[in-house]
């Protein structure tokens, strides 16, 4: 993804002219990132539930939350997922675009990754406990009403440390993601342009984006399968990753790891696909606003 929007030209020393490449609106990549994920907020709540439950394949979870609680209950949780993409992801893209400018795009990927992992982590933790909710007993349900409810109720309830729940493994996580989807986007576009497979445009963004996807489900799909069942665990004893990885480890033996799979890559793939295609018609459309003189972003 490049970081550089239309270029601006300036007057230098000696009466030189100079280029100078204003960066896109930081906020661009949150943006794309919500209507994405408000699309795909289905699957991301089935993988969640695959994840957290003991239901068994992506069809039948569908089936069982429709049943339950209708077609609006495959958008429960939906305020916790565009909290989380309007932090988390808005700040890994930002990070991502300044970070590769000094350093290797895998590095700038994991350092991205890191911190909006932890500073994203309250959010992604109301994500999943607002998307797990209607899949566990109602003795044993958080009810939240909204993202912003939820959060307040929490800290009430369980204190500030609360918010750091889980905060390794979805630390972990956002590394491994960014780690592998920013930077083999790139790679894969940069790729397809170099050896003039594709050109620059909508099917070159769609291919690279199915790479990534693909690419990033595997690597994070232990880290995520983690992450989800330390976050929606009850008492801070069942909590410990150590404690999470041995439970499961003895239950289901090392393929827990996988668990969720099929539908983390059926949600990833078209989210990514989404994120990064609209993201760089976000990213024209900043071009072709500033080409006819706007100056507000």
């Amino acid at each position: 993804m490049a970081s550089q929007g239309v270029t601006q030209k300036g007057v230098g020393g000696g009466g030189t002219t100079q280029v100078v490449k204003k960066p896109y609106p930081f906020w661009l990549g949150g943006v794309a990132a919500s209507i994405a994920a408000s699309i795909t907020h289905p699957l991301d709540l089935t993988k969640v539930r695959l994840q957290t439950s003991g239901d068994k394949g992506m069809i039948k979870s569908i089936k069982k939350t429709v049943a339950a609680n209708g077609v609006r209950g495959l958008f429960d949780g939906l305020t916790g997922t565009l909290l989380r993409q309007m932090t988390y992801s808005m700040m890994r893209f930002a990070v991502y675009d300044e970070a590769k400018k000094a350093v290797h795009m895998a590095l700038a990927g994991s350092i991205a990754g890191g911190v909006a992992g932890v500073l994203g982590n309250p959010a992604e933790l109301m994500m999943v406990r607002m998307q797990a909710d209607k899949a566990k007993p109602p003795e044993q349900r958080y009810n939240y009403r909204n993202s912003v409810q939820g959060l307040y109720r929490m800290t009430r309830e369980e204190g500030f440390r609360s918010w750091g729940r889980g905060v390794v493994p979805n630390g972990t996580r956002a590394v491994l993601m960014n780690m592998s989807q920013l930077a083999s986007y790139d790679w894969f576009k940069e790729e397809l342009i170099r050896n003039k497979l594709l050109a620059d445009g909508p099917v070159c963004h769609f291919v690279a984006s199915v790479g990534a996807g693909t690419v990033a489900t595997t690597v994070c799909s232990p880290a995520d399968v983690l992450k989800s069942r330390i976050m929606n665990a009850h008492g801070a004893g069942t909590t410990s990753t150590l404690q999470v990885i041995k439970t499961s480890l003895a239950n289901e033996g090392p393929m827990f790891m996988f668990k969720g799979w099929v539908p983390a890559w059926t949600r990833l793939q078209p989210t990514t696909i989404l994120i990064f295609v609209i993201l760089e018609q976000l990213k024209s459309g900043v071009d072709k606003y500033r080409a006819a003189g706007g100056m507000a972003l």
